[in-house]
């Protein structure tokens, strides 16, 4: 298992970067949270086996239709042991 915190910016807010974000983590059994942040980008936090979290990267790279993804800082984590996905924030 890995986890990891990554932080997306660009025009992430307003559309359906969260809720989508959700439903590409539920179809990859990744666990976590994804949030809005007040300097309008978007981190979530993902764990779970080694491919699935780095599929979840992969999809934060171009995120949904209308979002225009300028950059995405990823780092490790520590594991908060998340079965689920929840949106925060």
């Amino acid at each position: 298992m890995v986890a990891r915190r990554v932080v997306v910016s660009g025009q992430v807010q307003g559309v359906g970067f969260r809720m989508a974000c959700a439903r590409e983590a539920a179809r990859l059994a990744v666990g976590g949270w994804v949030r809005n942040r007040s300097d309008g980008a978007v981190e979530l936090h993902a764990e779970g086996r080694p491919q699935d979290v780095e599929r979840l990267v992969a999809w934060a790279r171009h995120g949904p239709r209308h979002a225009q993804v300028e950059g995405v800082e990823v780092t490790d984590a520590e594991s908060q042991e998340l079965r689920g996905f929840d949106i925060t924030g």
